[in-house]
């Protein structure tokens, strides 16, 4: 009897299991991936290169005294914007006005002798002539008028250079610029071509020097042969403020170390936010590339066969798309892969596998070539 009761709830119990698994639940159906999408538009698209440069000035002169002195005035602040010739520095004066006194009375002294001197043998010169006086006495009066005129030569360019060297007391500046800090301050004793007393350097125009791969060198100089290559660089810590300028300098040889050539370009820089010693980017145009199918680059995505796109089909749902891009900028140029006016995925590629089923929303996209 027990033995019956054991069967019979075995089998009861496989009865409930068979009833439940013969209740499938029905297949879920897969949502619609949300993304945003583009149109990959055909248009005309600059060639451009971007670099790293640094900002420097134009023209930069450490201001040195050209005499040993003391300084006895600056005539300036730090930091301030001077103009060309202006007084800067003046070194005391005196005992340089007292060396051109000195040298002048020696002049006057020495004319006073030399006018005697000439008097005197253009006496013996007549006395000569009756046979009073022998030729070596005049010839001896004459060597002495003319030693005494070569002594005027040396005493007025003594005076010459005694001035020289005063006027090297009032420093001023060759340059427009910007003066810096101050490194010695009136009443320091300086030495010619020593110490400099102040670095002006000259900000407008002003030089951002970069660097480009050697494989460019053929564009640049096809671009510099065109005429003026054009260049933007962008102002630091200003998003979206830009300074243009041109390509005025490329180096006579590429660096075998780094395999780059070096290049200037030079700026305007009216308002001088450009400033020496700063890093800022460069963006050159080289050229100008017609018709190019563009997408924006963020559409772009990289796997370890190289870079791909998810392209929208007619039946919404998406295909990864091998592409060969050109960056430039915001926007990419596709040289291979991608047809004008196809649907690419801008946002939720994350989400996507091949085949995914998409819920596309545009995007507005820039404004091709017609």
């Amino acid at each position: 009897m027990k033995h019956s009761l054991q069967l019979l709830s075995f089998f009861a119990l496989f009865l409930l299991c068979t009833s439940c698994t013969a209740k499938k639940e029905k297949p879920k159906t897969k949502q619609p991936v949300p993304v945003k999408v583009v149109q990959s538009l055909q248009k005309n698209v600059p060639v451009q290169v971007k670099a790293i440069g640094t900002i420097e000035a134009f023209t930069s002169v450490a201001i040195k005294s050209q005499v040993n002195g003391q300084i006895a005035k600056l005539h300036f602040t730090e930091g301030s914007d001077v103009d060309k010739g202006t007084l800067l520095v003046s070194i005391d004066p005196e005992p340089f006005q007292a060396t051109v006194s000195q040298f002048e009375a020696a002049l006057a002294k020495d004319q006073a002798q030399a006018k005697f001197a000439r008097e005197q043998a253009e006496r013996y010169a007549g006395l000569l002539k009756e046979g009073i006086v022998t030729r070596d006495q005049y010839e001896l009066l004459q060597s002495n008028a003319d030693s005494l005129a070569a002594t005027i030569a040396a005493d007025r360019s003594a005076i010459k250079n005694a001035k020289i060297q005063l006027g090297y007391c009032s420093i001023r500046s060759p340059i427009a610029g910007r003066t810096g800090a101050i490194a010695l301050q009136p009443g320091n004793l300086v030495k010619a071509n020593d110490m400099a007393i102040v670095t002006v350097n000259q900000l407008a125009p002003i030089y951002v020097t970069f660097s480009l791969p050697e494989k460019l060198l053929a564009d640049i100089k096809r671009g510099m042969a065109a005429g003026q290559l054009k260049i933007e660089a962008v102002i630091p810590n200003v998003p979206g403020a830009t300074e243009s300028g041109t390509i005025s300098f490329l180096d006579n040889a590429v660096n075998p170390a780094t395999g780059t050539i070096k290049l200037k370009g030079t700026f305007a820089n009216k308002a001088h936010k450009l400033w020496p010693g700063q890093f800022t980017d460069v963006v050159i145009t080289l050229a100008s590339r017609q018709n190019a199918v563009v997408i924006p680059t963020h559409a772009i995505q990289t796997s370890q066969q190289g870079e791909f796109v998810y392209v929208v089909k007619q039946d919404n749902t998406v295909e990864m798309r091998r592409i060969t891009s050109a960056a430039a900028g915001d926007e990419t140029v596709i040289e291979q892969g991608l047809a004008p006016g196809e649907t690419v995925v801008v946002d939720g590629q994350l989400r996507l596998t091949p085949g995914a089923v998409v819920e596309a929303k545009e995007k507005q996209a820039g404004k091709g070539t017609k």
